[in-house]
């Protein structure tokens, strides 16, 4: 039978060697998981190392303990995670090499093992055109930073290495009040299978290979999401000569679902609407070298704010986040990084990566898509014919290897509704971005319901949407691109709303559920993260906009909560004081004394004189929540975006709108020869400050449409590079230029 021994402890590593070589002095002693970018991929500098990195471990043949003899006839390696890409050496041979920074690969090893050994990774995220993903609005770490062991087995075993197998396939289907579970073994060796399920055996002769079984289950008790995610264990046994020589098993959920175009997703037969978030893996201080505990915390936190699904973005997750998802009855999108640009030699790489995804998470119930890229048309031409060749690969591969779950995308809000990829998968989402990266927030939903009308059998989701905000950032008249918790809100309230008010919609996921590293990002006074998310990358923080969705979204949990409790100097006589709840009443006092009692549906606003220092208590029920505010005769700078509230400098009155200023459009400006002379100078600026999409544009017909729709106010608010004073007197200018 089949041992598992880990090898996370007792590493050296040294970064920049990208050749096996006899560990020294230099070598830094570490465990894994780990990561080389956890620090330069998070500060913003746009620099974080991409190069290789040299892991030397060494470690004994391992032993049966009741015999002292070598364990197993057969040794296998298993990596869980490394990035981007892996060159694997043993007592100096190469044993391998993989390409993709997300999967689980093994390799066999039983020809290179001693009795004492030496293991060598060179794991390599250099700059390349091979291996996805390569430009994206996220830090791409290297290193080890998922565990490592070794595996040894009999000389007959289930399958470890094609597309690093469970050796183990699961697929349930109902049939009125009963099921089939048919289950497909792959082996190396062995004679025949027996598998146990609920109580029932099943036999089948393994044939070249292979061998499938059927269980049938009578009143089977079904996976229904967060309702009850009831989970069945298949074991299953592989017979050699008459002797049991391996062992796998794997959980596995019965349910149904399907999506409508009109009424949205439904999972056993009954309307479950998908309404959640999108996450990333990474965390402060830690990168991806995420623990368990961390995943766990993780979910904890989706689960609290009521989410139904989440979209694991964007690239495969670790295997123990799925589990967790099946248990708590998560619903989850997963994904291959074919992100932002098509590189046409990585076509086999986007096959390679898709293959692991689908092989190594097909018996997860949890997961209920397979996503085949994100805003891929970001990066060049959406009708190129080797971007939709390379789609309907996909498509065609994920179809042959699952014909359970529809196949689905994630499109850039740019991207035409008629484009050649709106057809292409089953089922869709867009990333829709109005009211942050430009237009009103109300144009959200002017282009979803425009969708439905126009194409009204497509399936369509919001997969993301987002506004970026700084917890120590605030404002009473929050705008579109000041980064303040209250603008996150005000975007936030009205996105929920237009959700609930659209069944149509498929899924939907916030963009999202934590901040995250994207090392380009120099923005919003915290360079080097994506603030988008309802809690801050160290999971420290709960912004205010997580508590509105627990509102809407989490009905088990009775919680008030005050907003704005780090917006404490308040420059005005009378300020908005709001609360989210779940409740249907909320009171609110101040300094013990009762304003009012309102009732709401989960958003409550009070306004309240202040003239001093307050203590404000909302209370509903036996639930209360306490917030000090205090009132200030000057604004506190510190509450401003580097010093610089371009926001509020502007109002729509002082303008003169037969002129141009920098509340119009990148588009509309640049038309006009003598004002987009004058922008084009700044922007150049601009664009080599906002690496994650504006120093790209220049090149790029689609990052052009844009920025071309962009408010210039909104692009220099989110340039670094750009003062205060530049953008006065640039406005100044523009008020002088007719349109």
């Amino acid at each position: 039978m089949r041992s598992v021994f880990s090898l996370n402890k007792g590493w050296l590593f040294k970064r920049g060697e990208s050749n096996p070589i006899n560990p020294d002095d230099s070598f830094e002693r570490i465990d894994v998981p780990h990561t080389w970018n956890n620090t330069d991929g998070q500060d913003g500098g746009d620099d974080y190392y991409r190069g290789y990195g040299l892991y030397v471990k060494t470690f004994p043949r391992p032993l049966e303990e009741d015999t002292g003899i070598p364990s197993g006839e057969r040794v296998f390696l298993e990596f869980n995670g490394v990035g981007q890409s892996a060159t694997v050496y043993l007592n100096g041979k190469l044993v391998g090499e993989h390409k993709g920074g997300y999967s689980i690969f093994r390799f066999e090893i039983t020809d290179y093992i001693d009795d004492e050994n030496v293991l060598q990774v060179v794991a390599d995220n250099t700059i390349n055109e091979l291996v996805y993903p390569q430009t994206a609005d996220f830090t791409f770490y290297g290193g080890i930073y998922r565990d490592v062991c070794l595996i040894t087995t009999g000389a007959s075993h289930f399958e470890l290495i094609k597309d690093g197998s469970k050796g183990i396939k699961i697929t349930p289907r109902l049939n009125g009040e009963s099921a089939t579970v048919d289950v497909e073994l792959f082996a190396v060796g062995g004679d025949s299978v027996r598998v146990e399920i609920a109580g029932q055996l099943a036999c089948a002769d393994v044939i070249d290979g292979r061998a499938v079984v059927s269980v049938d289950i009578e009143e089977p008790h079904l996976w229904d999401g967060k309702n009850d995610p009831f989970l069945y264990a298949c074991e299953a046994y592989l017979i050699d000569g008459g002797k049991e020589v391996d062992e796998v098993a794997s959980r596995f959920g019965i349910r149904e679902f399907h999506m409508d175009p009109d009424k949205g997703f439904f999972l056993n037969g009954k309307s479950y609407p998908l309404r959640g978030v999108a996450k990333h893996q990474d965390r402060a201080a830690v990168g991806n070298a995420i623990s368990r505990e961390n995943m766990e915390e993780d979910m904890a936190l989706i689960m609290e704010l009521g989410a139904t699904t989440v979209r694991l973005a964007h690239y495969q997750h670790d295997q123990y986040f799925y589990d967790l998802c099946d248990m708590t009855g998560m619903i989850v999108w997963a994904e291959i990084p074919f992100i932002s640009r098509f590189m046409p030699d990585a076509v086999d790489n986007t096959v390679s990566q898709m293959r692991e995804l689908i092989t190594q998470n097909y018996n997860h119930p949890s997961i209920v898509c397979w996503g085949l890229s994100n805003e891929i048309t970001i990066g060049g031409d959406a009708e190129d014919p080797a971007l939709l060749n390379n789609h309907r690969m996909l498509n065609d591969l994920a179809h042959r290897m699952d014909d359970t779950r529809p196949t689905t995308m994630a499109h850039v809000f740019v991207l035409d509704t008629n484009a050649s990829l709106i057809d292409l998968p089953d089922i869709a989402s867009y990333n829709l971005y109005y009211g942050w990266y430009l237009g009103e927030l109300k144009e959200n939903e002017e282009f979803l319901d425009k969708f439905h009308r126009e194409h009204p059998s497509h399936i369509m989701g919001l997969s993301e949407y987002g506004a970026d905000a700084n917890p120590k950032y605030h404002s009473s008249s929050p705008r579109k691109g000041d980064y303040t918790e209250e603008y996150q809100c005000v975007y936030h309230e009205h996105l929920v709303k237009m959700i609930t008010e659209r069944p149509y919609l498929w899924a939907t996921h916030v963009w999202n559920m934590f901040d995250f590293a994207a090392d380009a990002r120099k923005e919003g006074g915290n360079h080097g993260k994506n603030q988008k998310g309802l809690v801050t990358i160290d999971r420290k923080l709960k912004k205010d906009s997580f508590y509105l969705y627990k509102a809407f979204w989490n009905n088990e949990e009775p919680f008030v909560r005050l907003c704005g409790r780090r917006y404490v100097d308040r420059n005005e006589e009378e300020t908005l004081v709001k609360v989210y709840s779940n409740q249907p009443e909320v009171s609110l006092y101040v300094d013990g004394e009762l304003v009012d009692t309102k009732k709401s549906d989960r958003i409550f606003e009070f306004m309240v004189p202040i003239s001093g220092e307050h203590t404000i208590k909302a209370v509903s029920g036996v639930l209360t929540d306490e917030i000090n505010i205090r009132y200030v005769s000057e604004p506190n700078k510190d509450y401003v975006v580097e010093g610089k509230d371009v926001i509020n400098w502007f109002e729509a009155e002082d303008l003169d709108p037969t002129c141009f200023s920098i509340n119009d459009s990148m588009e509309s400006i640049m038309a006009n020869p003598e004002a987009g002379a004058i922008v084009g100078q700044l922007m150049e600026r601009a664009r080599a400050a906002r690496g994650d999409i504006a120093e790209r544009a220049m090149q790029n017909e689609q990052l052009q449409k844009i920025m071309g729709k962009m408010s210039l106010q909104t692009l220099l608010t989110m340039s670094s590079d750009v003062s205060h004073e530049e953008i006065k007197e640039l406005n100044k200018i523009l008020q002088k230029i007719k349109k």
